[in-house]
């Protein structure tokens, strides 16, 4: 196993969840929205604020796709799954995670979108976002861990356990 990439909504816990899962393997953890803000020497609401949706998108396209990473669990923001570079670039490279979770949960979770840094398009509802998004995370999963009724740690075990059964299902196909 080479890199592990997490997907998924805004507070689903993929870097919670990362971090855990990157000191277990003894893997490096990069946190790709880190990346975007020191790249760009600001918040992500403010990047956002500055140059719109359009050119936040490119800016994470870009961050993501450049990415060179070995041995790391990577988390990159919500709105990288509409970064086809991006995520063609992930997938190259390691195994895609979607960590999933109800829109309730995830409502709950998130008390501000614009502080958040939430690209949302004008006029377009959370709930509008979170079922465009699912569609997406769906398409660029290797693997669907769901996350709703589970404590942090659970959640964990299940994605090993995941990422175990993909990993045998390769290795049967490859014979």
């Amino acid at each position: 196993m080479d890199n592990i990439i997490f997907i998924g909504m805004p507070a689903v816990g993929k870097s919670s969840v990362g971090i855990v899962v990157a000191k277990r393997l003894g893997y490096r953890f990069v946190d790709t929205d880190l990346l975007i803000q020191e790249q760009e020497g600001k918040l992500l609401k403010e990047i956002i604020a500055e140059v719109g949706n359009e050119g936040f998108l490119k800016i994470e396209n870009q961050v993501n796709r450049d990415v060179k990473a070995t041995r790391s669990v990577i988390s990159p923001g919500g709105s990288v799954v509409y970064c086809e570079e991006a995520m063609e670039h992930f997938k190259e490279i390691g195994t895609v995670v979607y960590l999933k979770a109800s829109f309730g949960n995830i409502r709950r979770r998130i008390r501000s979108l614009k502080k958040r840094g939430v690209v949302l398009k004008d006029g377009q509802t959370f709930r509008n976002l979170y079922e465009e998004r699912t569609a997406l995370f769906e398409k660029y999963a290797d693997i669907i861990v769901d996350e709703d009724g589970f404590r942090m740690e659970e959640t964990v075990e299940n994605v090993f356990r995941a990422l175990d059964d993909y990993r045998k299902r390769e290795i049967e196909g490859e014979k």
